[in-house]
């Protein structure tokens, strides 16, 4: 590859990598909070930061990676709005008058320079502020935009397209958050052995299968709550040759069948058939079945938990941010499904 589309590229991935994912949480966060207040998200900024307004506002009002509802948001990008406020009172408050006059108590407006220093997007972000909406930039790490908002996203570079590239990645991430806040459904991964039924080492047939009493009735109070159950379990039996992987379906249907039985309901299964020491990426604490699930489900972290009885599976938890419960034996299961229940409410 040419050395000079080489060195930008990876100048550009060093440079996203560095960004701070608590000021992209951060913002999230607080984006969710104005939306579901009821409130609107104002987008705007200057020459290319005009369209990434545009582009991100359209994100929400569109959609980014899920069908749903659109999000109140816009851009303060109207071409008329902007010639004829530039015209009859300056450049410097095109972005100002638009605060005044759409802005409420309550909103959050989003300034994008990637100098961090153009002057109407600071005196809007000021104005903004004075009205009580959360204030809310993306710049790089130069200029004052930063100290003026009450939240930065501070892209690690003094470089124009470096900056750009940054908060755009950082731009999708958050809107990505945003929705699936908004709209996503919560979930809890489950693991199976000693956690919903007996622990039998290598479990190799339907009849050897036992199921802790109650967990069916707690897995239904889950469902009627809600939420998606999703089974995530390492079944090494099948690359040791205990069982075959048509004998572990057969297993999982009599699991699914004893868990309907109490009117519960699994929303979908996922295992991971390799040997320890084969490093997959799907055997726990390894992401890949949690990856699996999300793939194939709208799935908000933020609001989900995991079920196991061990320290794998703790730590699946902690790579996610989601909070886990850790059980063993007959009643742990539906003691940590009532506190789930509890903290729901």
């Amino acid at each position: 590859m040419n050395h000079v589309i080489t060195k930008e590229l990876e100048e550009s991935s060093a440079t996203i990598s560095r960004i701070d994912d608590r000021q992209i949480m951060a913002i999230a966060n607080a984006l969710v909070g104005t939306l579901k207040d009821g409130n609107q998200i104002f987008f705007f900024g200057n020459g290319g930061s005009a369209a990434d307004a545009q582009h991100l506002a359209a994100e929400l009002t569109g959609k980014y990676a899920m069908e749903r509802p659109p999000m109140r948001a816009a851009a303060f990008t109207n071409l008329s709005s902007i010639t004829a406020i530039g015209n009859d009172y300056s450049y410097e408050d095109v972005f100002v008058r638009n605060v005044e006059g759409l802005v409420r108590k309550g909103d959050a407006v989003v300034g994008i320079s990637t100098s961090g220093g153009s002057k109407n997007v600071v005196k809007a972000i000021r104005k903004a502020k004075e009205i009580g909406a959360t204030t809310i930039s993306f710049t790089g790490n130069k200029g004052t935009l930063k100290d003026e908002a009450d939240l930065a996203l501070v892209i690690p570079s003094d470089r124009t397209p470096r900056v750009q590239e940054g908060y755009m990645v950082a731009g999708h991430i958050i809107c990505g958050l945003v929705e699936k806040a908004m709209f996503a459904k919560k979930a809890v991964f489950v693991d199976r052995d000693d956690t919903i039924v007996k622990d039998v080492p290598y479990c190799s047939r339907p009849e050897d299968l036992v199921l802790f009493p109650g967990v069916g009735k707690a897995i239904k109070g889950l469902n009627d709550a809600g939420y998606l159950v999703i089974l995530v379990t390492n079944q090494s039996g099948v690359a040791r040759r205990y069982f075959t992987e048509e004998m572990l379906g057969l297993i999982h249907k009599k699991l699914m069948d004893e868990v309907g039985k109490e009117g519960g309901r699994f929303d979908s299964l996922y295992y991971c058939p390799h040997h320890p020491n084969e490093g997959c990426g799907c055997r726990k604490p390894a992401p890949g079945l949690v990856e699996r699930a999300m793939r194939d489900f709208d799935i908000d972290l933020t609001g989900s938990y995991i079920i196991g009885d061990s320290d794998h599976d703790m730590e699946l938890g902690r790579l996610f941010g989601i909070k886990g419960f850790q059980v063993s034996g007959p009643d742990g299961f539906t003691k940590a499904v009532d506190e789930i229940l509890r903290l729901g409410k």
